[in-house]
């Protein structure tokens, strides 16, 4: 049974920027593709970001493009969600979750098996 911790939520001011990580203590995560998802108070869960396992591929939802970064560092075992120019509609539980390997990465929960706790992003003046 795999278990993903998310570490690097915290509360930044409209424009900031936080970096989320995501590791699997005990496993390679090159085995995975992983995703990240969010999901805010009364909101229905929905996807951020995925990365294949050999980081080639990447793909957005079309609210965070051009502001936030997915990579990995295989060798470090971790996940990474650069989030830049964050808006107060970011805050949200951000959950990483890993996945069978494709030649380009799923958007879709159903694609991933493996879930973290999550942690929480507030952006707020």
């Amino acid at each position: 049974q795999l278990h993903l911790v998310e570490s690097g939520g915290g509360s930044v001011e409209p424009g900031g920027t936080l970096t989320l990580s995501c590791t699997v203590p005990g496993f390679h995560l090159d085995s995975f593709d992983i995703a990240w998802f969010r999901q805010a108070p009364g909101k229905e869960r929905e996807a951020v970001s995925c990365i294949t396992g050999s980081g080639d591929n990447t793909n957005y939802e079309d609210s965070v493009k051009g502001r936030f970064t997915v990579s990995r560092d295989n060798p470090e075992n971790t996940v990474y969600l650069q989030m830049e120019s964050l808006k107060p509609d970011d805050t949200a539980r951000y959950y990483c979750a890993a996945g069978a390997i494709h030649r380009t990465c799923r958007l879709q929960s159903y694609e991933y098996v493996y879930w973290g706790q999550g942690a929480q992003v507030t952006v707020s003046s």
